[in-house]
């Protein structure tokens, strides 16, 4: 069996691209500690594969940080199933005017996320546990916005995530193209369970290959 390490020899920490500092101000010496951290750190515990470490700033770090032109201004966000801190870590860094809490139930991705919150002297929570638990929802309290990146279906995620979705907030998923074609058949499903307004929208088109896609919906009053 091969040493994580020697992957990580195998692969340095890749440059940041020119549209970082755009992306990021202020903050693109955090981004660049943070993906520092994911190629050293998140690939020994696990949280990122070796191979992922070339395209860190595109396809994961540039890619989450895109979100950013999705999310109202001053919100309360909770990035859901958050693992080595994708999308929250980015949205956060690109946007300080939010107040941000990460949701992880894995002990090792929770103990990633600490590290990277000590090191970056950001202010972000972080919530050990599953959406879904009464507890969770407790200890995140009052949201306006709700954050994941391959975490589940749809239609499963708005089912683990009913207890943060008060009426008027906003669920925001980045999706796949795959997932982004599916939405229209999944919207009948989605408003039975209480979503509105479930549109597509790409984000960062300026970003090249950083380019995604999210959908938006809506929770409908109860």
């Amino acid at each position: 069996m091969s040493d994580p390490s020697d992957d990580i020899q195998n692969h340095p920490v890749p440059e940041p691209p020119a549209t970082a500092a755009g992306v990021f101000g202020d903050a693109v010496g955090a981004a660049e500690r943070y993906v520092a951290m994911l190629a050293g750190d998140g690939v020994v515990r696990g949280l990122i594969g070796p191979r992922e470490v070339p395209r860190l700033w595109d396809r994961h770090v540039l890619n989450s940080a895109a979100l950013a032109e999705a999310v109202p201004a001053e919100a309360r966000v909770v990035d859901v199933g958050s693992g080595a801190g994708l999308p929250g870590i980015p949205l956060g860094l690109a946007r300080p005017d939010l107040t941000l809490t990460l949701v992880e139930p894995m002990a090792r991705r929770v103990e990633f996320l600490q590290d990277v919150v000590t090191a970056l002297g950001t202010p972000w929570r972080i919530v050990r546990g599953r959406a879904e638990e009464r507890s969770v929802v407790r200890a995140v309290g009052p949201v306006d916005v709700v954050t994941a990146r391959a975490v589940a279906p749809l239609p499963r995620l708005v089912g683990w995530c009913r207890g943060l979705l008060a009426p008027g907030t906003q669920l925001i998923a980045l999706v796949g193209a795959r997932a982004a074609a599916e939405v229209p058949d999944l919207v009948p499903e989605l408003e039975a369970a209480g979503m509105r307004d479930v549109q597509t929208r790409a984000v960062g088109v300026d970003l090249g290959a950083a380019a995604t896609t999210v959908v938006v919906m809506t929770r409908g009053p109860r």
